[in-house]
């Protein structure tokens, strides 16, 4: 462990004397990998880009789940990558990671919307874990899996943790065991659309059980109030994807509103947007972190602990805040002091 605390302090150094900070620090070597997977009978595959730091091949991965309407863009932003890029700063803590495009999205197979549950996408996330313990498929094997997600990524991820229990760590972001209802409503009711008729989307083929942002929509939908720079938000919106409007009634009522995640038995970490108002706006008008913990610990009964971190004046993707390096760091510290 002091090794592994000597190693990320000599990062961190190297990351304040070098220009372009994280990024410049540690490159890394990435690759793309299609990873067979088999959801209520159905195979397909799950598409996930696997980078290493250059020069060695780490003994844990971080295995990252994107959220509703987002694909594995959300873990690796194309806009000014030293502070928006989560995949970045992983890779320069000493830490391989595989970012995977959900059922559905990105480069992973596209079945019928129906087909695709929060359920169905834990199996076959399920599945990419196993791949990634053993190297089948995937080229490259390691000892350890930090699952990670982000809102529905981190419900799909508390699915998977909690069914298969399969994973040594798991680091949930933009969730907790309550929602605003009232916001959660007004998202599917203004700033959703079917995928077919959003012109940006229509090309891909995909029924209109696929659901994404109307056009102009991402800061209301995923940011607000939070400071997001307009750059940002051109980006995303370049980038955005699709979900299932399947996934959600298990990911809302077994991951987020049941206590399902009391199942987990390994560490937990949980990141939150101080003015997440997906989360954060139930009974309260902002997340603290001595909240969060109060309200989550519960919740993960049979986890060894469970610590919290939240991002002042961040919305509900805390990824996309200028304020990101912050959770970058809140993580690789914790993991480090964890694993």
């Amino acid at each position: 462990m002091r090794m592994r605390f000597f190693a990320t302090a000599m990062v961190l150094i190297s990351t304040l004397l070098l220009p372009g900070g994280v990024a410049s620090a540690v490159p890394a070597t990435c690759h793309e990998v299609d990873v067979a997977v088999t959801t209520l009978t159905t195979p397909a595959t799950m598409h996930g880009t696997l980078c290493l730091p250059d020069g060695h091949t780490p003994d844990t991965v971080m295995l990252l789940v994107p959220g509703a309407t987002y694909n594995s863009t959300y873990w690796d932003f194309p806009y000014h990558p030293v502070t928006y890029s989560y995949r970045l700063a992983m890779n320069a803590a000493g830490y391989a990671t595989f970012a995977v495009d959900r059922l559905g999205t990105g480069k992973s197979t596209k079945p019928l919307s129906a087909l695709v549950t929060a359920t169905t996408q834990a199996q076959a996330v399920h599945q990419v874990v196993q791949s990634l313990r053993s190297g089948a498929g995937i080229g490259t094997s390691f000892g350890k899996v930090v699952l990670t997600g982000h809102s529905l990524g981190s419900a799909i991820a508390v699915l998977e943790a909690a069914t298969y229990r399969d994973v040594d760590a798991l680091v949930v972001t933009g969730m907790q065991h309550k929602l605003n209802a009232v916001n959660l409503a007004l998202l599917f009711s203004t700033d959703l659309v079917p995928a077919p008729l959003d012109p940006a989307l229509a090309s891909r083929g995909l029924d209109a059980g696929y659901l994404t942002t109307v056009q102009g929509r991402r800061y209301a939908a995923f940011h607000a109030p939070g400071v997001v720079e307009p750059a940002v938000i051109a980006a995303d919106e370049a980038t955005k994807d699709v979900f299932s409007s399947i996934e959600a009634p298990d990911a809302v009522g077994v991951a987020i509103l049941s206590p399902y995640s009391a199942s987990i038995d390994v560490p937990v970490f949980i990141a939150m947007g101080a003015v997440d108002g997906l989360f954060c706006g139930f009974l309260v008008t902002t997340c603290t972190r001595s909240g969060v913990l109060t309200a989550e610990r519960p919740y993960y009964s049979a986890a060894p602990s469970v610590d919290a971190f939240v991002l002042p004046t961040a919305g509900h993707d805390i990824n996309l805040s200028p304020r990101a390096p912050e959770v970058h760091e809140a993580v690789i510290t914790w993991t480090n002091a964890t694993l």
